[in-house]
């Protein structure tokens, strides 16, 4: 863990990890149960939620869904930074959700099952730090209200980002890396839903298209990374799985928040997939 804390040290942040291996169940963490806000991989939970319930019956992901131009979610990403009203399936809102980081389309998502379904889904799969208290738009929402009459131009004040409460656990969206990557690997052993919606849905989280974090630690052609990120002010996220060849497979999470309050910080993102990589190459050393 030492490389890890050191990796995390030379970019300026505080990290989060933990890595496991999901068909052996070996293990590793650095602070894994520690609650972080989760930002939008919190997105995770909301998806596997979605596929959840359409393979119980309780909803069809072919259903069609209108998504006016006004009121939209705020985001830089997909619906919520188009400018005419659009018409997608609700399995294709989870693909923009997950893809993009659609807010837009996750809060329709959201306003479709609701925050108890997806809080009891993790419930029932044992993830007991995770919890979701509101959705895109109401964090957006806190957030602005916390920013004050400066707006998102104080958002690199560390006056402003103390009194966020969006990167308070206690008052957002949180987990811990251990339940990430325990959700992680019951989706890809089939228990959060089976067949033909569990394998929708390893697509879905197979699609996004960030490489700068999780992935920039893998850069093989033949390994397949799927993940989510999660961005708020200091805060850089990924929660995602790992696939190799050899059949190889490691649910990862590494949550992080750095010291400086920069916006774009190139070291901070690639740290997520420096500290994922020697997390799972601990992991394979150890399997042979």
């Amino acid at each position: 863990m030492a490389r890890i804390r050191d990796a995390f040290a030379d970019a300026g942040v505080t990290g989060l990890l933990h890595a496991r291996d999901i068909d052996t169940g070996a293990e590793l963490g650095l602070g894994a149960d520690a609650l972080m806000s989760t930002a939008s991989v919190h997105k995770l939970c909301l998806v596997s939620t979605v596929f959840r319930e359409a393979a119980r019956g309780r909803i069809d992901l072919t259903q069609q869904v209108e998504v006016p131009a006004e009121q939209r979610t705020k985001g830089p990403t997909g619906l919520a930074a188009m400018l005419d009203p659009a018409r997608l399936s609700l399995r294709d809102l989870a693909a923009q959700s997950i893809a993009v980081s659609d807010n837009t389309a996750a809060d329709v998502l959201w306003d479709r099952v609701g925050l108890d379904a997806v809080n009891s889904a993790m419930a029932e799969l044992g993830l007991r730090s995770t919890r979701a208290v509101h959705m895109m738009r109401d964090l957006y929402a806190s957030m602005t209200a916390d920013a004050g009459a400066a707006g998102v131009a104080a958002l690199v004040e560390p006056a402003t980002l103390a009194r966020l409460r969006v990167l308070d656990p206690a008052h957002t969206n949180h987990s811990t890396a251990r339940d990430l990557t325990a959700l992680l690997a019951a989706v890809w052993r089939d228990e959060v839903c089976a067949g033909e919606h569990g394998r929708l849905l390893r697509r879905v989280l197979g699609l996004q298209a960030w490489s700068h974090r999780l992935a920039s630690g893998f850069p093989f052609d033949d390994v397949r990374v799927s993940g989510k990120t999660g961005t708020l002010p200091t805060l850089r996220h990924e929660a995602g799985v790992v696939e190799y060849p050899d059949g190889g497979r490691y649910a990862v999470a590494v949550l992080t928040r750095s010291a400086s309050t920069a916006i774009t910080l190139p070291a901070a993102d690639a740290v997520i997939g420096t500290a994922a990589r020697i997390a799972v190459d601990a992991l394979r050393a150890g399997a042979r």
